[in-house]
């Protein structure tokens, strides 16, 4: 066994020649810095919700996951400190993008559509308020950075990369589930605004869902019950420790290492929220 990568939240290990165990940390990042505090049990929240959206989507395309039991993990990984945080996957050959569904007018989409009325490519017909839904979701592919930025791309690029039919598909794909858990999310209460996936190809070159779907960390919630378009809405994921990042900078500095421990419990309350609203508990 070994470490394979720690990212900005999970531990990766390498156990066998086609298996991983993957640990969700309770790490949290904004603006891609991993900030020096933790958000209590944020990874197995994330891990929660994670499981439960694969279960939901399996029929929409097989994803990595093998097990998320102890039991079923090499020993070292059987102590209470991975518990509820651990999965076994299978491993896969990463396709080097995240794919983007966009249903909302919203962040750096919003930001550049002001600019220049295109995003990735894209010309965007319409006049649209900030978090105005779009007449329909948009498939916005980005580079994938371990550390640093991610950049856009126009979805040319993807098919340059890694050809024509395996983009379509991975675009067909990923607005179906887009619209199938929008819909479900949508009936608890939360607005998918929008959310990232990634994809894999095993040993056979078939297309797995891998990573993690529609958590807070990877997709915008916001709360349909004071939801109103041309205002940034509540929301249910890790906005609120970017927005007190964006009230409170000193001389311009935003203050990573300076977030109160109450709103990182805060955020660790929201994330509960989104887990207790998906599973009706």
């Amino acid at each position: 066994m070994k470490k394979l990568t720690s990212g900005k939240v999970r531990e990766v290990y390498e156990i066998s020649a086609d298996k991983l165990v993957i640990v969700t940390t309770d790490r949290i990042s904004a603006f891609d810095v991993v900030l020096s505090k933790q958000v209590p049990d944020k990874g197995k929240i994330l891990n929660a919700i994670s499981l439960f959206w694969f279960g939901f989507t399996k029929n929409i395309i097989p994803n990595h996951m093998i097990s998320g039991n102890l039991e079923d993990m090499p020993e070292y990984f059987r102590r209470d400190e991975f518990e509820g945080r651990t999965v076994l996957v299978k491993k896969l050959k990463i396709l080097p993008f995240e794919f983007i569904v966009r249903g909302y007018m919203f962040g750096h989409m919003w930001e550049t559509y002001l600019a220049t009325g295109e995003f990735c490519g894209q010309r965007i017909a319409g006049e649209y308020k900030l978090a105005e839904k779009l007449d329909a979701p948009v498939f916005t592919p980005s580079t994938k950075a371990r550390t640093g930025h991610d950049e856009y791309v126009s979805a040319q690029t993807v098919e340059d990369t890694i050809g024509i039919q395996l983009t379509k598909k991975i675009k067909e794909i990923s607005l179906k589930l887009y619209h199938l858990c929008y819909n479900y999310a949508y009936g608890k209460g939360i607005i998918i605004a929008d959310t990232k996936f990634e994809f894999g190809l095993d040993t056979e070159n078939n297309l797995i869902l891998a990573d993690e779907i529609f958590t807070p960390d990877s997709s915008r919630f916001w709360s349909l019950s004071n939801y109103r378009a041309g205002i940034s809405p509540r929301s249910y994921d890790k906005q609120f420790v970017r927005d007190w990042l964006i009230n409170n900078k000193i001389n311009g500095e935003m203050l990573f290492d300076h977030v109160p421990d109450a709103v990182l419990y805060k955020t660790s309350q929201i994330y509960t929220e989104c887990l207790r609203r998906f599973q009706n508990v």
